[in-house]
């Protein structure tokens, strides 16, 4: 291929002779010898001559790179043809060389033109270029290019450019072949400088030469930064948990946004959002430019138990951009808060009688901790007679276990406990009162089932004789207590025979129990009455209690002794004249008699028994005490004070002494007789009695119910007829044997006699007397003594008596 273009030149040269000039043309580059041109023929000259002509080049100044071949005058190249250092840009490329010929002499002009070959690569002017965009350029936006340049011309020297593929960037090549060419990088696509900060891209140029040669240039785009990123943290939500009641300044988190920005676009500032409440701000703080979020208050689980805040992150570039997130922090519950038990409905107050399993209370029991601390365990003390029932979570009924009884215990304080599961673990009460109400399920009841009342004869009407009390421990209506005298039950036997009610004597007050004599008492009358008095409560229905009531009528001596017919005289300690009878309607000692000689006083003749009224001879009589004797004897009771009667006997001395003396001793042999059997009796009826004192001792300090009201020891039994035990003022125990008209008493008469009856006290210690089998014994043994005693002593006296 080189030579046929060597032979196409040669013939454009030929050419060119022809013209009349020599012409001739070779490619720079061309290697050392290469024939450009037979210089010697073109210029006409034969074989030898120019070798003998001295066929040169004329040099002018600068290497030509070609020569003369001395042989074959031929025109060859001598040394490196480079059209770019010959003729720059400068195209065609011509070299004017002179060829001169002597013998004879002659110049002869030879143009050399060096044609290009495409030997230089595109040369940009650098091999990187670097400049900067703004990241908030918009696409379209232009950035000139330097072009490169190629020393060669022509085509070789007709560049074309590409860019290196890219999304954001696009080469517009706008130009000729004269190189006139705008050349610019322009923006197709937003850039993002947080996405890529530096593009790098390559330039190439390409000139059109075959083959081609290229060049490149490598452009650095440094995207400017814009506050185009707003910062975001790695987390749009962070969970913290925390202790409530941590100390004040507790870290809970360190919170970080990252702001792909740079410089101030990418300084970051913390801030609370403005939707955080101002009580959250009290109790959170934040490091502004940490990101710390520390404690500032106190941390209340039952309060608050989570809280949400929302914290931004803001730039400082122009504008500002923000990020967010939300911390949620949630408050471990700590025990710190004891148990509360509130009453919710109270049903008081129980009746006594309401049934097992009744609802007395619906409490509540709650506990602001959660977890095992805010676990409740309820208990109710003391265990009895309630209990408690879970109805469901945190609720309860105070029921009722066992039975109650408002007279045993009218009011209960119950405490509900509460303990909760916490470790330690707190405890709380609440006292619950529940009083118990009434019911009417106790009759009044009397201390004792049977009062002894003693009430003095000749009483007014009005009088009080004693205070009756039922205890009933109902309250209110069913403890209010009204008493009455039972009627067609009780009364007693009047002197007479007859029977008299004992409401025509007394009655009791149906509000405090008195009981009053509806008239004055009369023991010659009515010696004991017997009653029963009924308690009835005002309960619904009604209940009632009974008391028997003893009412013994204690003797006055109101009775003065009334005097009998004269007996026939009899023995005695002389010779029995005559025998004083008299009764005394009165009992006891007012009944018992005694008699007096009044008149004659001094040593008469005559003397009276004390107590058997007997008139008998003193001493012998004598005539000096005359024919006639008139005695006044006073027959005295032994009451308080004392009532008398008198009576006057008249006595006349008849003859016939020795009979009487006779029978004076008589009377005296049955006297002696008399006093041992009196011995015997004495003997027997002592140790007997001795034995009743005993009992009667054991008795008194032997445990025993109540029997009569009042202070005192006041037991009375109140005998039949034929004998009664009584009481008197007298300090003093005598015996007596009255004959009256159709009665006797006989009578043991104790020391103690016991105040006006009263009220009985409630605790039944109201007397002390005898029990039952010590007074039978008692009275028993004290008849058979005076019984013997009195046979013993005046055996017809007492013989008369019973007769």
């Amino acid at each position: 291929m080189f030579r046929r273009e060597i032979a196409e030149r040669v013939a454009r040269a030929a050419w060119a002779l022809g013209g009349g000039q020599v012409r001739y043309s070779v490619p720079e580059e061309a290697k050392a010898g290469t024939v450009v041109g037979r210089l010697a023929q073109d210029l006409g000259l034969e074989a030898g001559e120019p070798e003998a002509r001295r066929l040169r080049l004329v040099a002018q100044g600068r290497r030509a790179s070609v020569e003369v071949s001395g042989a074959s005058g031929a025109l060859v190249v001598s040394s490196r043809l480079d059209r770019e250092e010959l003729c720059g840009k400068s195209a065609p490329c011509a070299l004017r060389l002179e060829v001169l010929v002597e013998r004879p002499l002659r110049v002869f002009h030879v143009e050399l033109e060096v044609t290009d070959i495409n030997d230089n690569a595109p040369l940009f002017p650098v091999n990187e270029e670097a400049f900067t965009v703004a990241e908030m350029s918009l696409p379209g936006s232009r950035f000139p290019l330097e072009g490169a340049s190629d020393a060669d011309v022509g085509a070789n020297a007709q560049l074309s450019y590409t860019l290196s593929p890219s999304e954001h960037f696009r080469l517009d090549h706008q130009g000729n072949n004269d190189q006139s060419t705008s050349l610019a990088l322009v923006l197709t696509k937003s850039l993002d400088r947080e996405t890529m900060a530096e593009h790098r891209l390559v330039l190439t140029a390409s000139d059109g030469g075959r083959p081609s040669l290229t060049g490149t240039m490598e452009l650095v785009i440094s995207v400017l930064d814009a506050n185009d990123n707003a910062p975001q943290f790695n987390q749009s939500v962070y969970k913290v948990k925390a202790l409530e009641g941590s100390e004040l300044g507790t870290l809970l988190i360190s919170l970080s946004a990252r702001d792909l920005d740079e410089g101030i676009n990418s300084d970051v500032i913390y801030l609370f959002s403005k939707r955080v409440a101002a009580k959250v701000k009290e109790i959170f703080t934040i490091d502004e430019n940490k990101g710390e979020i520390r404690l500032q208050g106190k941390l209340d689980y039952e309060e608050m138990d989570s809280y949400e805040i929302t914290i931004e992150a803001r730039d400082k570039g122009s504008p500002p951009l923000s990020g967010h997130c939300k911390v949620l922090v949630e408050v471990l519950d700590v025990n710190d808060n004891a148990p509360e038990v509130w009453v919710t409905s109270l049903s008081v107050p129980v009746p006594e009688d309401a049934a097992v399993g009744t609802v007395v209370a619906l409490l509540s029991v709650s506990d602001r901790d959660s977890g095992a601390n805010g676990r409740v365990r309820c208990a109710v003390w003391p265990a009895a007679p309630f209990g408690l029932v879970a109805t469901f979570a945190g609720s309860y009924s105070l029921v009722l276990r066992e039975a109650l009884d408002r007279e045993r215990v009218s009011e209960y304080e119950v405490e509900v406990r509460a303990e909760d599961g916490g470790a330690p673990a707190l405890r709380a009460s609440r006292g619950v009162r529940v009083p118990v109400s009434d019911v009417n399920d106790n009759a009044p009841a009397f201390a004792q089932a049977v009062y002894t009342v003693l009430a003095r004869e000749n009483n007014a009407a009005g009088a009080e004789l004693a205070r009756l009390w039922a205890r009933d421990p109902d309250e209110a209506g069913n403890g209010r207590v009204s008493y009455s005298v039972a009627e067609g039950v009780g009364g007693g036997a009047v002197a007479g025979g007859g029977w008299r009610a004992a409401s025509s004597y007394v009655s009791v007050d149906a509000e405090s129990g008195r009981l009053w004599a509806l008239q004055p008492l009369d023991y010659e009358e009515v010696q004991v009455l017997q009653f029963e008095v009924r308690a009835v409560d005002a309960g619904e229905p009604p209940l009632c209690g009974n008391a028997t009531v003893q009412l013994c009528v204690v003797d006055e001596n109101d009775n003065a002794p009334a005097l009998l017919p004269a007996a026939g005289g009899g023995p005695g300690g002389g010779a029995v004249v005559a025998k004083i009878r008299a009764v005394d309607a009165d009992s006891g000692y007012n009944a018992w008699l005694r008699y007096e000689l009044w008149e004659p006083r001094g040593k008469g003749p005559f003397r009276v028994g004390l107590y058997s009224g007997e008139v008998s001879t003193a001493r012998a009589l004598e005539e000096a005490d005359g024919p006639r004797q008139r005695l006044v004897i006073v027959v005295r009771d032994h009451g308080e004070p004392a009532r008398s009667a008198t009576a006057t006997l008249s006595v006349s001395l008849v003859e016939g002494a020795e009979a009487a003396l006779a029978a004076g001793g008589a009377a005296a042999a049955a006297a002696a007789a008399t006093n041992v059997w009196l011995v015997v009796a004495i003997c027997a009826v002592s140790s007997l009695f001795l034995l009743a004192v005993v009992l009667y001792g054991a008795s008194r300090w032997a445990p025993r119910a109540a029997v009569l009201s009042g202070p005192g020891p006041a037991t009375l039994v109140c005998a039949s007829e034929v004998g009664s035990w009584s009481y008197s003022q007298r300090q003093s125990r005598s015996l007596c044997v009255a004959e009256g008209a159709g009665k006797s008493d006989l009578m043991v008469f104790s020391p103690n006699f016991p105040p006006p009856p009263g009220p009985a006290t409630e605790n039944g210690s109201a007397g002390k007397g005898l029990s039952p089998l010590a007074s039978g014994v008692v009275s028993l043994f004290g008849t058979v003594f005076f019984f013997f005693l009195g046979s013993s002593i005046y055996p017809s006296l007492f013989m008369d008596h019973l007769i």
